[in-house]
């Protein structure tokens, strides 16, 4: 059941509360560029940048070291003027406006709120859908912003959804990944990310065949989930220094698991109850991209080459246990960061699950943009990769 929601603010937005300050300021008949009020604008973008919030002059400040479990407090950076003028200039000519709206989803599970961006123009075949999830302290907002999964969109003529973890089911608005009732089918948050795709592949004539889902850190972790845990609905899966399946049971497990240790996956029978009996590894060979930084220090790369490990034995075990076939290539991105792309494809040479480990890169969106939190502009393009991964594949069912 969808409701749509006409105001909703679950993030800051340090550019509206600038503007309204300057309206009001300017509607009293004070004068910032003179006398008593001089320099008022420039003290309000001082205290944005020192709270952690993009300023409004096309500097931005982003968090890095975001721990995905019980995180309060971050440190800040500044970017320097060099990263900041590689985003794209306002000034830039700009593709038409699709609607980005907000709603909610409700089943037995609870409620989640959710954006959907509809881009201006979609081709005369069903769209396909992304959906993405966001990491720990972020919200939809924040997310499209810093991964531009929008303006590809437009490009690309696709929809997607941004479902977003209310505060009332983790503090840090972390997806509970960790959590065994949310790992598995029919049952809490994977059971709510699915009925919103549902729901908004129903309402918009979407291609039940191109749904697929991607996210980061605890959203790529809890992507990897829905990827085993529906796999007739997600037809390829996007994991961002994320984690694997079932790596963890609650938080102390958790926060092993992100810093390398395995005691998550050593013996889950000790707290899996209900209609889970025992610990396994992914069943479902779903395609599936991986991204990781090798200088990430809050989810240990380890975690990545796990979720490859894991795919490519689902994979391997559907090809009747036939061995994937691995080809590298090592580029540099266009802001400097250096790369390894493995793709590691099927007997009949299909890439099936696709593999970049980003050097040097921390805990952050590669390629993305600094309006949003956790990016890093000067890595690979993630976002573009992830597409491309996506629409390539063979529509689901019929390969």
């Amino acid at each position: 059941m969808k409701t749509p929601v006409n105001t909703r603010a679950p993030c800051f937005d340090p550019l509206a509360i600038h503007e309204t300050i300057r309206n009001a300021l300017a509607a009293a008949g004070l004068d910032t560029n003179k006398g008593p009020m001089l320099g008022v604008t420039d003290t309000i973008r001082r205290a944005l940048s020192s709270a952690g919030l993009p300023s409004t002059d096309g500097v931005a400040v982003a968090r890095e070291n975001v721990t995905d479990v019980v995180a309060r407090v971050f440190d800040v950076w500044q970017e320097s003027d060099g990263e900041a003028a590689r985003q794209p200039s306002l000034d830039a000519p700009q593709l038409p406006v699709g609607t980005f709206n907000a709603c909610k989803f409700t089943n037995p599970a609870g409620t989640r709120a959710y954006k959907l961006y509809v881009p201006p123009r979609i081709g005369a075949s069903p769209p396909a859908l992304i959906v993405m999830l966001h990491g720990c302290t972020q919200c939809a907002d924040d997310f499209a912003a810093g991964t531009q999964m929008n303006r590809l969109a437009d490009e690309n003529g696709f929809l997607v959804v941004y479902p977003e973890q209310a505060t009332s089911a983790n503090s840090s608005k972390c997806w509970n990944w960790f959590k065994a009732q949310d790992q598995v089918r029919d049952s809490g948050e994977p059971s709510l990310i699915a009925g919103i795709a549902h729901e908004v592949a129903a309402r918009h004539g979407v291609d039940t065949g191109r749904i697929f889902v991607a996210g980061l850190s605890a959203g790529a972790a809890m992507a990897v989930i829905l990827g085993e845990t529906y796999p007739e609905l997600f037809a390829g899966v996007g994991a961002h220094s994320g984690l694997p399946y079932r790596s963890a049971h609650d938080i102390p497990s958790a926060l092993s698991a992100m810093k390398g240790g395995r005691s998550g996956t050593a013996d889950l029978s000790a707290f899996l109850s209900g209609n889970v009996a025992e610990r396994r590894e992914i069943a479902q060979a779903v395609p599936v991209i991986v991204f990781h930084g090798d200088g990430d220090r809050t989810v240990q790369q380890v975690n990545g080459n796990e979720i490859v490990r894991q795919a490519k034995r689902a994979h391997s075990a559907a090809g009747a246990g036939r061995v994937m076939r691995d080809s590298v290539h090592r580029g540099t991105s266009p802001g400097g960061r250096s790369f390894s792309r493995t793709v590691h494809a099927d007997a009949a040479g299909r890439p099936r699950v696709e593999s970049w480990v980003v050097h040097g890169a921390g805990h952050a969106w590669a390629g993305g943009s600094a309006r949003g939190s956790h990016t890093d502009a000067s890595g690979p393009d993630a976002s573009a990769e992830m597409v491309r991964f996506f629409l390539s594949l063979p529509r689901a069912g019929s390969a």
